[in-house]
């Protein structure tokens, strides 16, 4: 499949989700709380399960247009997919687990652990001399979770969609970065994790989004794909 290329302009801006890009998972505390409930898997197990259950999650986004990755219905089924990737099928532990997800953490939740590429691809960004931003669906946390993983020195602004009342993939979201920035949409680039929210959203905003896909899992697809938020960089870069 065709893969969209950029129009021919000098790339100014890079732009990245916040979960499952900048900030992973814990896969450790799902783990251990699987382990409280009967089920012995490593943490890179659960990575493994989630990076094939990401991408089943996102297959059903694209068969129901609009519904929020932050609606407690979403939420649940992203839990029984990651289950289903490791094996777990049974409705008492998906239960279990979609309970506990709700109340861990709060209020930021499960994504709380630094990428172990994030902050070198922040640094290339400005190394660079780019405008680098953030553009998130989420609940108002966002921003102090990046501060408090030193992430937040390195961006330029940070868009939450619970402040701004537009979430993704809805073009507005990114227009909205795109201002902040300073830049014109063939001037950035955006950076994610899911192809219906990010590469999709992006686009409808006349923004390339490069998908991340660390495990090999999301196939042919007509947008650039890289492992990871410091291959991204390294593949945008390459362009300018």
């Amino acid at each position: 499949m065709r893969v969209a290329r950029r129009a021919a302009r000098s790339l100014r801006g890079v732009l990245f989700d916040a979960g499952n890009t900048l900030v992973q998972m814990n896969y450790a505390a799902i783990a251990r709380q699987l382990l409280a409930l009967g089920h012995d898997v490593e943490p890179a197990a659960v990575q493994r399960a989630e990076w094939r259950a990401r991408v089943r999650f996102d297959d059903g986004l694209l068969a129901r247009p609009g519904t929020s990755t932050e609606s407690r219905d979403a939420q649940t089924s992203y839990v029984e997919l990651l289950l289903r990737e490791l094996g777990i099928g049974d409705p008492s532990t998906a239960r279990a687990m979609a309970e506990w997800r709700r109340t861990y953490n709060s209020p930021v939740g499960l994504f709380d652990v630094p990428d172990p590429e994030g902050e070198d691809a922040l640094a290339l960004v400005r190394s660079a001399g780019l405008r680098v931003g953030v553009i998130s669906n989420s609940n108002g946390t966002v921003r102090a979770l990046l501060e408090s993983l030193g992430l937040g020195r390195h961006l330029d602004f940070v868009i939450d969609s619970s402040e701004v009342g537009v979430e993704k993939p809805d073009a507005r979201i990114f227009a909205l970065a795109l201002a902040r920035a300073g830049v014109e949409p063939a001037e950035a680039v955006y950076v994610g994790d899911l192809y219906s929210v990010d590469v999709r959203g992006a686009r409808a905003a006349g923004v390339e989004g490069i998908l991340l896909d660390p495990g090999g899992h999301w196939g042919q697809r007509d947008c650039r794909l890289a492992t990871g938020p410091l291959a991204a960089v390294r593949l945008a870069l390459a362009g300018r």
